[in-house]
């Protein structure tokens, strides 16, 4: 089985050299490149080619989101080219819909859990976007507003950006198919928590919660937290 090749672009050293040995622990990561600024970091990316950069938005020379787009327009095929995760403490609309905007592929806030950061990771791999449910209120507010053109976009159907088939489905969602205890751990869901804090804040084990993640998923028709997330916002759930 071929390894997920990554190289990071964060100029903190001990917040690039932590995500670094966080990652490396795992068999089926490879750390094939880090810089700690905007021009070493596309030099190396053209030169490595990883299936994913891991890029901070606050670079000492160049915006990483710049960055993003710089590396986007070089690539030929952006389909089989370098996929972006981009990570930042920047939660503001501006930044993450300039983000997207740039061709980032995914958004994650910096005090992602590692449990988090490596499923964001894995979705992005396959092809598909990963929001940090933190912020998938701004992105959704976006999509509400004004429907993205493809162009604009990297988001695939499955991430807040629905199709016509699951806006129905989202008009439909009843409430009382979830318990109040699995309405509490959905909004704390879309509050960005993990299933660590999620136990801490309601007095259960990380067990308890991840039965309960499950069954929201089962009840949403949702495939991952994120999509949760946006379809509780959406079918208004929780606030």
């Amino acid at each position: 089985m071929s390894k997920i090749r990554i190289a990071l672009i964060e100029d903190h050293d001990l917040t690039r050299v932590g995500i670094r040995t966080a990652l490396q622990q795992r068999q089926e990561i490879e750390v094939v490149g880090e810089a700690a600024n905007a021009v070493e970091g596309l030099n190396m990316l053209k030169t490595v080619q990883p299936d994913i950069a891991i890029i901070d938005i606050g670079l000492p020379d160049k915006d990483g989101i710049e960055l993003t787009r710089e590396l986007k327009s070089s690539i030929s095929n952006p389909d089989l080219g370098t996929k972006v995760l981009i990570l930042t403490l920047r939660d503001n609309k501006e930044a993450v819909l300039a983000a997207f905007a740039a061709g980032a592929d995914s958004y994650c806030m910096k005090d992602i859990g590692f449990d988090n950061l490596l499923e964001a990771v894995k979705v992005t791999y396959n092809g598909n976007a990963w929001i940090d449910p933190a912020i998938a209120r701004i992105v959704l507010q976006q999509a509400q507003q004004q429907p993205p053109k493809p162009e604009a976009f990297k988001i695939e159907t499955e991430s807040p950006f629905p199709n016509s088939q699951t806006e129905d489905y989202l008009d439909n969602i009843d409430p009382y198919t979830l318990t109040e205890r699995e309405l509490e751990v959905l909004q704390l869901i879309v509050e960005g928590c993990s299933n660590a804090i999620i136990a801490e804040r309601l007095y259960i084990t990380v067990g308890t919660v991840k039965t309960h993640v499950r069954n929201i998923l089962n009840k949403l028709s949702a495939d991952d937290r994120t999509q949760a997330a946006v379809r509780a916002l959406r079918s208004g759930l929780v606030g």
